[in-house]
């Protein structure tokens, strides 16, 4: 059965409603979520929402994290700008689904994390063979980056899907993968003017959404 593996779809519905889709057309069914459902978009309910009536199995993002322990990111006061706005909106009911995300799932051969298998949370991986080689198993998933990549090392695969919400590999595009023992990539555009005037609405300048006009590493104006 071919597995899909989506990421990092921080608070954009209308992204990750493009890639689901294109996942129903195809009749995947088996759709498994890498953590940050929450985080930067204002549409942070309506991901939960769909993830959450979809059965959609999900691990523990750092964002997610920040939401549920009512911590802060200690990176970016962009983020915090942000968490603090999604917090005065999010619902009981999504926030208490968010507390019940693992830090990490094995399903068959697959092992999944948000971050790495060192910190699952919050590390940021730098997919080698040396790495991999000290972790058992063999195909190996996890977002975080929000770059969109598969790496073969011997007897292991690493696959990162990209980010749904906010890419940052330089396409716009939402990013997805599939897995049916070998892994594919895909990417899917959508309705980003609808992001831009949500934004806009809650009170957010483009410098908050401007890089999903690219797929830019960094927040920037438009």
């Amino acid at each position: 059965m071919t597995m899909a593996f989506i990421s990092d779809v921080h608070g954009n519905y209308e992204a990750l409603r493009a890639v689901f889709s294109v996942l129903d057309c195809m009749n995947i069914a088996e759709v498994y979520c890498l953590g940050d459902v929450v985080g930067y978009y204002s549409q942070v309910n309506e991901c939960c929402e769909e993830l959450r009536g979809r059965g959609i199995p999900c691990v523990m993002g750092n964002h997610d994290w920040y939401m549920v322990g009512g911590g802060a990111c200690p990176r970016s006061r962009s983020v915090n700008k942000c968490l603090k706005y999604q917090r005065s909106i999010i619902t009981k009911e999504n926030m208490e689904w968010l507390k019940g995300f693992p830090l990490q799932r094995q399903v068959g051969e697959v092992h999944m994390v948000h971050g790495g298998w060192s910190d699952p949370i919050d590390e940021y991986l730098s997919p080698s063979e040396e790495y991999f080689a000290e972790i058992g198993g063999s195909v190996f998933v996890s977002g975080h980056t929000h770059v969109q990549i598969v790496c073969k090392y011997g007897r292991n695969t690493y696959c990162n899907p990209g980010s749904v919400g906010q890419p940052r590999d330089n396409d716009a595009r939402a990013a997805f993968a599939l897995y049916d023992g070998t892994f594919s990539l895909h990417r899917v555009a959508y309705n980003m003017k609808k992001v831009f005037e949500l934004m806009e609405r809650a009170g957010f300048d483009d410098y908050y959404y401007g890089c999903l006009k690219t797929g830019a590493k960094n927040l920037r104006r438009l």
